[in-house]
This record gives structure tokens, sequence and C-alpha cells, in this order.
């Protein structure tokens, strides 16, 4: 398997008026290509700081980061970056939403938009692309985002806390679309999320993190022995309460 993501020895500092603030410190791990890794710590340790710096939105204070075996620094086309809400534009058609990231890296070719098209009828949404954002569910609107995101087709896949904003029932049945759509099309995932059920329903690995500054805990390697797993299939096997308690014990500060 092919390294697509490395990162050695990343830290990060902020200046604040009382004096630095340590925010994640020499932080490194790597991830294959076609692998769904989840990051998870305790709230406020830095998680979404260190997705940040991957997405080249943030500067690192120290270390290096590699996107497909080339160092980088600064936001890279090689990766897609999905938020915690789906950030579309109401006054823009679904299939006008989906083609933006085409319009702004200028790559709306042709090509591209039956990309696109095909995308869309893959996942039955296509039926829906001259429909507005607001006439869509909440689990809907989250496929159209990631299909956004999948458009310009980048090699890593980046979720932060992408389904955090939607109720619990919702949540579990997006995971297992957006899951199944990932696994469909080979992206490589990190996933920053504060969910360990979450992180394990989806994840072939899970990186912990400590408490600020945040540095890598443990990592755990997540295998089910499934055939065709999905988020929802796992949740019933023995092995899931066990990956979670041995996490949830290892995020426990006060342990």
């Amino acid at each position: 398997m092919r390294e697509l993501l490395k990162i050695k020895n990343v830290s990060k500092i902020y200046q604040a008026k009382n004096g630095e603030i340590e925010a994640i410190k020499d932080i490194s791990f790597s991830v294959e290509q076609g692998e769904f890794v989840s990051i998870i710590g305790p709230s406020g340790c830095g998680k979404s700081t260190l997705l940040s710096i991957i997405a080249g939105l943030e500067e690192k204070n120290k270390g290096t980061l590699y996107i497909d075996g080339e160092e980088n620094n600064g936001i890279s086309p090689k990766i897609g970056y999905m938020l915690q809400k789906d950030s579309l534009l109401e006054w823009r058609s679904i299939y006008k939403n989906v083609i933006l990231g085409l319009e702004i890296r200028k790559i709306n070719t042709e090509e591209n938009r039956r990309y696109v098209e095909e995308l869309l009828k893959k996942y039955h949404l296509y039926e829906f692309k001259d429909k507005y954002p607001s006439q869509l569910s909440g689990g809907m609107r989250q496929r159209v985002a990631l299909i956004r995101t999948l458009a310009v087709k980048p090699k890593i896949l980046l979720l932060d806390e992408a389904f955090s904003a939607l109720d619990y029932q919702t949540r579990i049945m997006v995971t297992k679309d957006i899951y199944e759509i990932i696994k469909n099309e080979n992206v490589t995932t990190l996933m920053v999320t504060h969910d360990i059920s979450e992180a394990i329903s989806m994840s072939d690995r899970i990186i912990v993190l400590t408490e600020r500054p945040a540095t890598v805990k443990t990592i755990h390697n997540i295998n089910f022995e499934i055939e065709n797993r999905n988020p929802l299939s796992v949740r019933e096997s023995p092995k899931f309460s066990k990956y979670f308690d041995t996490i949830w014990k290892e995020l426990d500060v006060n342990a």
C-alpha cells in the first residue's frame, strides 16, 4: 500500500496575551492509500488544529508534512476538506453547488462535469440536481456536500466532525451512506471526531491523542473480520464494545 499522507514531528504553538499555548507536540503518523483513519482525543486537545494544518489552513511551527510523497506547506489540490456544516449555498441548485469547487479551481471541464453527473446518479441524487438545499433532508445535504468535495478528485479527504450537526438517528444512517461512498470511490480519509462509536464503526485505524499539548497516545487497528462491513453491521459485533471500552479508558483523563 502506498503512503499518501505522512506527518512527522508536527508541532503548533499559539501566541496568547499571557504567553505561549502549545496545542500539539511532535505528532507523527501516516495514512496509506484507501485507508479510513480517525483521530480522537479529549475535548480541546488540538484535533481540529491538526486537521487545519494538514489542510494548509494553519501553519505549523515545527515538523514536516508529506502528501503523496512530496513535502507540502500550504493548501494542496490533493486535499478535500469537508466541514461540520454542509455549507451549501441556498441560492444555488444542487448541481450548481456540486460543481462549485470545479469553478473555483478553474477545472469546470466537460470531463469533470460528466464525472459529477456520474456521482449524482450513482448515489441517488441526480433527480434532485435542480432542487435547492432547503428542499433536501439533512442526510441528503451531507451526501451533496461529500460529492461536492469528491468532484475535484482529491487524493485525501479530511472530515472535521462532519456529522455532529445531525440528530442521532440521522447521523447513524448518514455515516453508513458516507462510508459506503468513500469506500466505493476508494478515497483515503482522515476524520476528526469526538464520538468513539463513530470512529470505531467507520475506521481501519484510530489515533488517540493525549490532552493538550496533544501527542499520539496510541494507535488502534480496527478489524471486525466482517465481509462487506459497514458502520451499522459492526455495531452488532462483540468486538465493538471491547474497542469502545479500551478507547474510553484511554480518554478518561481522571483514570
